[in-house]
């Protein structure tokens, strides 16, 4: 597979997890002779019907299958696609959802920008004393393939509530740490929860996260060298369950045709 095929795929598969439901999926098998691979996928319609993390790959999977098998029938899926969702809005959330709103902020600007899928935001109290947190947060981003950032990261707007608005904008993952009640990282949790990003809340207390929030799950966490390295471990888990499918390039021949 050569590389613009696998960023085309990468490309529908955004817009199908923005975009479809089990009437599209059933329309789409029948259009490009492919209701099989659709319906023979063990978990591809059931993680859509629960909103299941593990749906973007499920998507990624059926469409390479697709790709592979037939070049003719990948092309009839890209024109659905576009046929039926050819609107310039951009879907910014992290998972499908069967009904959509538009709204317009006036305290920030919606910024120029695309949701990125390997890009984690990290919204923590910003004191010498969370270093070594930070320092096991990044390493669970590293080690699951995602790039983190934190608003002490960016400077590229003059209010730096518009920079951690971007990068939540952008992020797939945000990252939240409740211990001391920091009223900035609650802000920051309910821009993530409005723009329904994953949210992945960690604390040192429970008794830090907010009573609206407490059915979430909460990792847990000592601040001590041991706590650490349980609290990577256990962030590294929950980030696979979002993390980007890979697709790698595959060398091909010049006997192959483009398409």
């Amino acid at each position: 597979m050569d590389q613009s095929l696998a960023e085309r795929i990468i490309a529908l598969r955004q817009r199908v997890v923005a975009n479809f439901n089990a009437g599209n999926w059933e329309e789409v098998g029948l259009v490009t002779g492919q209701t099989d691979s659709i319906t023979d996928h063990p978990r591809l319609l059931r993680s859509l019907n629960w909103g299941d993390q593990d749906y973007g790959g499920n998507v990624l999977t059926v469409l390479r299958q697709i790709a592979e098998r037939d070049v003719k029938a990948f092309r009839a899926f890209e024109q659905y696609v576009e046929e039926r969702f050819h609107d310039e809005s951009e879907y910014v959330s992290a998972k499908p959802a069967e009904r959509r709103i538009t709204f317009a902020p006036n305290v920030f600007t919606v910024p120029e920008l695309s949701p990125e899928a390997d890009l984690a935001a990290i919204m923590m109290p910003l004191r010498l004393e969370f270093n070594s947190i930070h320092n096991a947060i990044q390493r669970a981003c590293q080690t699951t393939g995602f790039r983190c950032l934190r608003a002490d990261d960016i400077w590229e707007e003059s209010a730096i509530i518009q920079d951690i608005f971007n990068l939540v904008f952008r992020a797939q993952v945000v990252i939240v740490d409740f211990t001391g009640k920091n009223p900035n990282v609650m802000y920051e949790t309910g821009i993530a929860h409005t723009l329904g990003k994953h949210v992945v809340p960690i604390s040192q207390s429970l008794d830090d996260v907010p009573f609206d929030l407490a059915h979430h799950r909460v990792l847990k966490y000592l601040p001590n060298v041991e706590g650490l390295k349980q609290l990577e471990a256990r962030l590294t888990d929950r980030l696979r369950q979002v993390a980007p499918p890979r697709v790698e390039p595959e060398v091909v021949s010049e006997d192959d045709v483009p398409f």
